[in-house]
């Protein structure tokens, strides 16, 4: 387990975690043709959020009664006897349910679906292996995303360690949030990190994820310092981070780092506002337009003039 400083004790190496999806061929999560690997659990709770689903550390099993074909198996396949027929409607006993997701699995229509579920180091990388060729091609490999892949620390360390000794690239995607011993202790066995940054007033940056951004401001500058490999992303959320204050001072504070890196501009989408309801949670940006293109280019163009390479996805 990890020590309060970051260390990793010898005696127990953790092998296994909660994954919530692993996608195959990915081109939007680092370089070249990639497997990306989604872990659960995240320290922020921000509210534009695209996979909400991977906010909670614990696997979650959720409905879509609009697929759902009324044939029972669910039903007749949960060991647990967790569900029943209201009327027409197979409906869950939560207290009973024990997440095991065997009623997820016998849905043909996918109306049942088990949001994580535990997979060891070994189960992950063979997944991985499956597209070597890819990679060697087009220079991809894995990248570990999430929810934010620091929260499984002990995994997340033994999975770039596999990876590494496969001789497979990696990028971690990560909002920065844990203390340094941690990110350190994964550091040398990541080639690139995808390093959000979203608002750079703690007040603010409270607000809007529910933490402060000073642990985020100090990993960043020590990653800088040690040499890391960084591509900074910066989603632009309209009315929450797309004023011209905190762009600058975005620029300014990158442009201050130990070989400023390279940004990326993410443009806010609602592609994750479904998935909210799937879940029964709010989402608090219902109504929200994404920024126009001349927004987004105005955004670029300050960071560019504080010296910064600068490209927009999509």
């Amino acid at each position: 387990m990890l020590t309060e400083t970051g260390g990793l004790l010898d005696q127990a190496v953790t092998t296994a975690g909660v994954v919530f999806d692993i996608r195959r061929f990915s081109i939007h999560d680092g370089p070249g043709i990639r497997t990306a690997v989604f872990l659960k659990g995240c320290p922020l709770r921000c509210a534009w959020c695209h996979n909400p689903e991977g906010l909670s550390a614990a696997p979650e099993l959720v409905w879509r009664g609009e697929r759902c074909t009324r044939c029972g198996t669910c039903i007749a396949t949960c060991p647990e006897g967790a569900l029943a027929w209201d009327g027409d409607v197979p409906v869950l006993d939560e207290c009973r349910c024990t997440l095991c997701g065997e009623c997820a699995d016998a849905c043909h229509a996918e109306a049942r679906e088990m949001l994580g579920r535990e997979r060891t180091v070994e189960q992950v990388l063979a997944v991985a292996e499956r597209d070597r060729p890819f990679y060697d091609e087009s220079g991809g490999g894995v990248t570990f995303s999430g929810g934010e892949p620091l929260a499984q620390a002990e995994f997340l360390l033994e999975l770039l360690r596999g990876c590494k000794a496969r001789g497979l690239h990696t990028v971690l995607d990560t909002c920065g949030y844990a203390p340094w011993g941690t990110v350190d202790l994964v550091r040398p066995h990541v080639d690139l990190f995808l390093y959000d940054l979203k608002l750079m007033d703690e007040e603010r940056h409270r607000r809007a994820t529910g933490v402060s951004n000073a642990l985020v401001l100090d990993n960043a500058r020590a990653l800088a310092k040690a040499g890391a490999q960084l591509n900074v992303r910066l989603p632009l959320v309209p009315g929450v981070n797309d004023d011209d204050d905190n762009v600058r001072a975005t620029g300014t504070f990158l442009a201050g780092l130990a070989g400023p890196p390279p940004v990326t501009v993410l443009p806010y989408h609602r592609l994750g506002a479904d998935k909210y309801r799937r879940l029964k949670r709010e989402y608090s940006l219902d109504g929200v337009a994404a920024a126009g293109p001349e927004r987004v280019e105005h955004v670029r163009d300050l960071l560019r003039a504080q010296g910064l390479q600068v490209d927009v996805e999509g």
